[in-house]
């Protein structure tokens, strides 16, 4: 019986000594939970921390639980020769408090982490926030992406080229040279207002951990965010928004501040001034204004 018992802690030290060995050797991909990215905005690594962390957290649970399971399975089994069922442990007001607290702990404490990721993320993700570095406006559309790059007052300065969708070569493979390109200066906070000209779509940038929503004729989003590396970063729609919806694609190319500033000038030079504007909407009975935004505030307060 003492034989068995060393040779079961013995194999037990094994197994975790080969986990810690293979958890040591963990590509930097890995230890970020497989997350695309950790470091390409201001935002990123807190989300990536919170990630981790809870599967970290969960993990622990996990070999917990599994372990009481196993060892219950081994210490308790019916011997040979054995009959009738084993001594029954009922009523133990002690453990049923710790599996009934513990949860709630827990589930507290994800809370609590979240909503202090959620609030540092959107602190500045309003329309009344005027510090941001760089203003645009990205308006989704059956099925690609308009471009508006706005002055510090909010209004449109110049545009990028009306987007198109991407072209289906194959397979699972598209031609993206056509497709369109928000261009951001690195290390700068930057603003983006989010629009929609007929359905519901959802901005979602994979390498920057984070989508929002686009609502036509509800309100309009904005996300507020500084760029933290060079680089171009694929955009999706994240919301199903009709037949071609895997092909509305976009690209966010960050640049250093100079040849940010080159861009505009160069879409300036082309005749890109002002707006894609409202008139472009496929549902003109949806367009959203500022008075809108000032009549649900002040009907929200009369009610």
């Amino acid at each position: 019986m003492v034989g068995s018992t060393v040779k079961r802690v013995v194999a037990s030290t094994g197994l975790l000594g080969v986990a810690a060995l293979a958890l040591s050797g963990c590509s930097d991909l890995a230890k970020r939970g497989f997350l695309p990215a950790d470091d390409t905005t201001d935002h990123t690594q807190a989300i990536s921390s919170l990630w981790v962390h809870s599967w970290i957290v969960l993990l622990g649970v996990g070999v917990v639980v599994w372990g009481l399971v196993i060892w219950s399975a081994i210490v308790y089994r019916r011997r040979k020769g054995e009959t009738g069922l084993p001594a029954q442990t009922r009523y133990n007001l002690p453990i049923e408090v710790l599996y009934t607290a513990v949860p709630f702990v827990l589930i507290f404490a994800f809370f609590i982490a979240t909503v202090h990721v959620q609030s540092a993320t959107e602190a500045n993700a309003t329309e009344a926030y005027d510090g941001a570095d760089v203003q645009v406006q990205v308006v989704g559309k059956q099925w690609s992406w308009d471009i508006n790059y706005l002055t510090d007052e909010g209004e449109a300065n110049v545009h990028e080229d009306a987007g198109v969708q991407a072209d289906y070569s194959g397979g699972e493979t598209f031609d993206e040279s056509n497709l369109p390109t928000l261009y951001l200066p690195v290390n700068k906070e930057v603003k983006i207002k989010l629009d929609a000209r007929d359905v519901a779509h959802s901005f979602w940038v994979p390498y920057f951990l984070y989508k929002k929503d686009l609502l036509p004729g509800v309100h309009n989003n904005y996300w507020t965010f500084t760029p933290t590396k060079e680089g171009t970063f694929a955009v999706k729609c994240a919301e199903l928004c009709g037949e071609y919806h895997s092909m509305m694609l976009m690209n966010i190319e960050v640049v250093s501040e100079s040849e940010y500033e080159t861009h505009l000038t160069e879409l300036r030079d082309r005749g890109n001034t002002g707006a894609l504007g409202n008139e472009l909407n496929r549902r003109q009975d949806l367009i959203y204004t500022s008075e809108d935004s000032q009549q649900s505030d002040s009907a929200a307060s009369e009610n």
